[in-house]
C-alpha cells in the first residue's frame, strides 16, 4: 500500500510502536489494530467505547504534530479504502476513508474524474488530509475538506453516522483533527479530468512580493519557494491546458523537486547542521540551480512533487493581504538572528471555506510553510517565527508543528463554540481526544 510509511513493529506483549514519516513523533500504544473493513471496525470501536478507551485513527503518518499519538488504541483503516460508488453526471464520489491520495487519483483518472485541486504530496490517506485542513495551492480554491459533501463516521458506540450537507456535523467535521470519531467515508465533489501545463521559473523575490495579488489572481495555481539568506524565488505556476501532454524528463523532476524545493541533498543539510556558518552559502549556492522548466501532464501528476528528504515543518495559515509581509519579516528575522534553517519556505494561496475550525475559515489565507531537517534543532527557531505569524492572527495547519493550545486557539476561529457543540454530540466521554487533541482543542 503506497501509504504505509510508518514503522510498525511487535513489541513483547502484544505491544507496537508507532513513529510518523518525519521521525520525529512516536508512541508505544497498547494495541495497534489494522481493521479489515468496516465490520470489524464496528466491533473493535464498539467494544472499546464500553471500556472507556481512547481511541485513535492512524494514516500515513505525515502529520508533524502529536495528532496520531496514543498510549491506548491505534486504528489503522488503510483497508477501508478505494471508490465505492461514483456519478459521472454529478461528480459525486463516495471513497474509503482510508484511502492514499496517490491511489485516490489513479482510480478518479479511470472514470475520467479529478480532484480539483491538491497538496504537493499525495501519500496522506483521504481521511487524514481533509481532518488536518490539508491544501493546495489557487486564490479561487479552497482546501481539500471543502470537497467533501457528505461524511459517514463512527461514534465511540461502533455505530455509523450521516453527516448531511449544510449540518453543523458535517461542517465540523470536514477539519476535526479526529477527534468526532472514525471518519468511515466521505463523498467528494471531483470534477471532469483535465491536464495541466506547469512553468517552473526563478524570480527576483521582491518583484513575486509587489505583484503577488496579480499573479495569484492571473494564474489558477501560484506557489513559490524562497531558501532563506537569498532574494531569488522559486515559481511554480499551473494552468489547465488543452496542449498535448509533455511529461517533465526525470532529471528536469529530480533538479525542480529533489534538489531546489529540499535543498542539496541529506548529507548536504547534516553537514550544515554541524557547520552553522555555512547556510548562508549553501542557501545562495542552491539558487544556482533554479532554473526555467515546463511540463504539460494529467493534472494529479503535475501536483504531486518528490519528497526525499525527511524534515519538520510548521505552517500557518495568515489572511491573505498580509501573507507578503509576513513573508519578508520572517526571513529578516531569519537572517538578522542567523537562524540555522538551510531549507526553503515555501507560500501558498487559497480560497476561504466554512468548515468550523478549518485555518481558511471564512477567509482567502496565504499559507507560509518553514522547514528544518529532521536531525536538527526547530523549535526555538520555530517559535520565534509564530510570533510573527501570531500578529496577523495566523491559524496554525492542524496536521503541522506549532506550539498553540485551546486557550489562546479558540479566540482566532468565529465558530469555536458551534464545533464544540457538534463535538459534545458525536463524542461527549471524549474517546477519541488523545493529548494532542485535548491540548489544542480542549478537554
Amino acid at each position: 500500500m503506497v501509504g504505509e510509511n510508518y514503522d510498525a513493529r511487535k513489541l513483547g506483549s502484544g505491544g507496537h510502536a508507532w513513529t510518523n514519516w518525519a521521525g520525529h513523533q512516536s508512541c508505544r500504544p497498547r494495541d495497534l489494530i489494522r481493521v479489515s473493513g468496516v465490520g470489524e471496525l464496528a466491533e473493535v470501536v464498539g467494544a472499546a467505547g464500553a471500556a472507556g478507551r481512547q481511541i485513535t485513527t492512524v494514516g500515513s503518518g505525515h502529520s508533524f504534530t502529536p495528532t496520531a499519538l496514543s498510549d491506548d488504541l491505534l486504528l489503522d483503516i488503510s483497508r477501508i479504502s478505494g471508490v465505492i460508488s461514483a456519478d459521472r453526471d454529478s461528480g459525486l464520489v463516495e471513497v474509503g476513508a482510508g484511502t492514499v491520495l496517490a491511489d485516490l487519483n489513479r482510480e478518479l483518472d479511470h472514470l475520467g474524474l479529478a480532484m480539483p485541486n491538491l497538496g504537493d504530496i499525495d501519500r496522506q490517506t483521504i481521511a487524514g488530509a481533509v481532518s488536518t485542513g490539508t491544501h493546495g495551492t489557487g486564490r479561487a480554491l479552497p482546501n481539500i475538506s471543502a470537497q467533501i459533501e457528505k461524511a459517514r463516521i463512527m461514534g465511540a458506540d461502533g455505530e455509523i453516522r450521516e453527516l448531511e450537507p449544510g449540518s453543523d456535523g458535517l461542517l465540523a467535521a470536514r477539519v476535526a483533527v479526529g477527534s468526532l470519531g472514525v471518519l468511515v467515508s466521505v463523498t467528494l465533489r471531483t470534477v471532469p479530468a483535465f491536464n495541466l501545463h506547469r512553468v517552473d521559473a526563478p524570480m527576483d523575490l521582491d518583484q513575486v512580493l509587489a505583484g503577488f495579488d496579480r499573479i495569484t489572481e492571473e494564474n489558477e495555481h501560484f506557489e513559490f519557494f524562497v531558501f532563506p539568506y537569498t532574494r531569488t524565488a522559486l515559481t511554480l505556476i499551473r494552468n489547465r491546458t488543452d496542449q498535448p501532454l509533455a511529461p517533465r524528463s526525470q532529471a528536469d523532476r529530480f533538479l525542480g523537486d529533489v534538489v531546489v524545493e529540499n535543498g542539496l541533498g541529506d548529507l548536504a543539510l547534516r553537514l550544515t547542521g554541524r557547520f552553522r556558518s555555512a547556510i548562508p552559502k549553501m542557501a545562495r549556492f542552491s539558487t544556482g540551480f533554479m532554473s526555467q522548466s515546463e511540463q504539460i501532464d494529467v493534472s494529479h501528476r503535475v501536483f504531486a512533487n518528490y519528497r526525499t528528504i525527511r524534515f519538520n515543518e510548521m505552517e500557518y495559515a495568515l489572511p491573505a493581504e498580509h501573507g507578503p509581509e509576513a513573508l519578508d519579516r520572517v526571513l529578516e528575522l531569519i537572517e538578522t538572528e542567523n537562524f540555522p534553517l538551510a531549507m526553503p519556505i515555501e507560500c501558498r494561496i487559497s480560497a476561504g471555506d466554512d468548515a468550523l475550525i478549518s485555518q481558511a475559515h471564512e477567509r482567502p489565507t496565504v499559507y507560509i510553510a518553514v522547514h528544518q531537517h529532521r536531525t536538527m534543532e526547530y523549535e526555538p527557531y520555530f517559535r520565534e517565527i509564530e510570533r510573527i505569524f501570531r500578529e496577523y492572527d495566523g491559524r496554525p495547519h492542524w496536521g503541522k508543528l506549532h506550539f498553540r493550545t485551546a486557550e489562546d486557539l479558540a479566540p482566532s476561529f468565529p465558530r469555536w463554540a458551534d464545533f464544540q457543540k457538534v463535538r459534545d454530540e458525536l463524542d461527549p466521554n471524549r474517546n477519541f481526544s488523545n493529548a494532542y487533541v485535548t491540548e489544542v482543542l480542549g478537554a
